[in-house]
């Protein structure tokens, strides 16, 4: 366990730009455009437009009283979401850092030295899984918070300067200490979905001498392309078809965009995803989403990741060569 723990610690030194300072450098920019922006306008133009429940926008000078529980209830439970954008650069640093996580020490012999360390092809292995898997949402998900927690104080001071002070309202909402619980709930749903994507790139990595990022990518679309190709000849000749479009969402989709979060709502019907007029509905979004660990699909995928993550600890043992 203690070498893990130091295994990981070497990840995170090694790649702490990847992981730390690219996604407070987005946290940084939200802050400063999102909050700045939102300030100025204020200072500027006396208007902060709101809208609620689908309404058309309104300005915070003629902001109904029996508005404010409502919209206090809204800032409460969907203050998260503004830092979407901390979430679409989670998925393309990981892909990357998998994607060089063992081709890159085989390239500069670094593979000599760690081998030469009384430590496990396994450990080493499985503390690059646990990184990419674990820290790194991990990391964002703390680095979200506080940033949303910035914008939301920002937000609220400047409606109480306008007049409207939604500062009790939403610190008495239960939802308000309740959303980052219901975020840290994704994160085990997130693994699970995630473990194709990060096995297949695990897997490039650790045989391709050169062009990882064309064989992780190349090799499931070129497939794809092929079997469409044969499809369309079977198709015409016999009038036989090949579901194609299952390779595509159930095999190539799910080994190159399982890192994407929330890509499991797309096993949800649109229908059930709607949220409700008091802002986003946490327990809703939780429970649609583990419902899709009812499908056999996921866990053949898990369990596929694992075998990809088993056959990287195998040949990362005697292919050491740049």
């Amino acid at each position: 366990m203690n070498t893990m723990k130091w295994l990981i610690r070497r990840e995170l030194w090694e790649h702490k730009g990847a992981f730390l300072y690219a996604p407070l450098a987005v946290a940084a920019a939200l802050v400063l455009l999102l909050g700045g922006g939102f300030l100025y306008a204020l200072a500027t133009t006396g208007a902060f437009h709101l809208q609620v429940d689908g309404r058309p926008m309104i300005t915070i000078d003629g902001f109904p009283p029996e508005m404010h529980a409502r919209a206090a209830a809204v800032a409460a439970s969907s203050y998260l979401a503004i830092t979407a954008p901390l979430f679409l650069v989670l998925p393309v640093v990981v892909f990357f850092y998998c994607l060089a996580a063992l081709h890159d020490e085989r390239r500069d012999r670094s593979i000599l030295f760690w081998k030469s360390l009384p430590i496990s092809d396994r450990e080493t292995v499985l503390s690059k899984v646990a990184v990419a898997l674990v820290l790194a949402p991990l990391l964002t998900v703390a680095i979200g918070l506080a940033t949303s927690l910035v914008l939301l104080v920002l937000g609220l001071l400047a409606s109480a300067i306008k007049g409207v002070n939604l500062i009790a309202p939403v610190l008495a909402n239960a939802n308000f200490y309740l959303s980052p619980l219901y975020l840290l709930g994704f994160v085990p749903l997130y693994i699970l979905w995630a473990l194709p994507t990060v096995g297949w790139l695990l897997l490039v990595s650790s045989w391709a001498r050169s062009k990882v990022f064309l064989w992780a990518v190349g090799v499931p679309l070129v497939a794809l392309a092929l079997l469409a190709w044969f499809d369309f000849l079977v198709g015409r000749f016999s009038g036989l078809s090949l579901n194609v479009k299952w390779f595509g969402e159930e095999v190539v989709a799910r080994i190159l965009g399982g890192l994407m979060p929330g890509i499991w709502f797309g096993e949800v019907h649109g229908a059930a995803l709607a949220t409700q007029s008091a802002g986003i509905d946490g327990p809703m979004l939780l429970r649609l989403s583990y419902g899709t660990l009812a499908s056999p699909a996921v866990w053949i995928a898990a369990a596929a990741g694992c075998a990809m993550i088993y056959g990287a600890i195998r040949l990362r043992r005697w292919r050491d060569e740049g």
